[in-house]
């Protein structure tokens, strides 16, 4: 069966966005500080179309395992937009412009349903408003055999962490403090139903740990 795969940026005080999430703050105020480390890197940059540059350190195979082999993502509603309640402005089609990213399925856990998103170069939104089992299960049969990653945000990770379906962890813990906003661990206990830790990368910028299930 596909591995369920998490990954997110952390603050030294356990942040993975900051305060006042909005259109103008997509992270939070600070929180765009919290991936510095993978906007400099060329294999971040190509994924994303931003075109040639960027660097090659430590950090690149982090970048290039957490997108290998993956065939759907999940994500919450506010990773997906700033709009709250129903759907009244369906032209909102995400922050990533009419090209996304992902290039495979998406499945938005959100409250209010919304006919799926077509997009170019392979990404379909789709907005699953029956939880997170449903989303998990159409996300693999979407992935055909292939990994399915969790985007975020914070309160979508931990429905996921506190219900053991997490196989794969991927922290990057980056050397800020941001104070306030979204923490990962929130109401979560001492339990990581199962992973442990199997390999640590550090380097100036970032410390990347990585959790599996043995």
């Amino acid at each position: 069966m596909s591995k369920l795969r998490l990954r997110a940026s952390m603050s030294l005080d356990g942040f993975t966005a900051g305060p006042q999430q909005s259109k103008n703050h997509p992270l939070g105020l600070g929180g765009m500080r919290l991936h510095q480390w993978a906007f400099e890197l060329a294999a971040f940059r190509t994924m994303l179309g931003m075109g040639d540059g960027g660097i090659v350190n430590d950090s690149t195979p982090i970048i290039e395992q957490q997108f290998h082999n993956v065939g759907a993502s999940i994500m919450g509603r506010n990773m997906f937009s700033p709009l709250r309640g129903p759907w009244l402005d369906e032209e909102w089609k995400g922050w990533w412009g009419d090209t996304p990213p992902f290039h495979h399925p998406v499945f938005v856990l959100t409250h209010h349903a919304r006919a799926p998103l077509v997009l170019k170069g392979g990404t379909t939104f789709y907005f699953i408003t029956d939880g997170i089992e449903s989303a998990l299960r159409q996300a693999r049969q979407a992935a055909a055999g292939k990994d399915v990653s969790i985007g975020g945000g914070a309160q979508t990770a931990q429905q996921f962490l506190r219900a053991g379906l997490v196989d794969e962890m991927t922290l990057s813990l980056v050397p800020v403090l941001l104070g306030s906003g979204e923490r990962l661990f929130e109401n979560q206990g001492d339990d990581l139903h199962g992973l442990e830790l199997v390999q640590t990368i550090a380097t100036p910028e970032v410390v990347h740990l990585k959790f599996a299930r043995p």
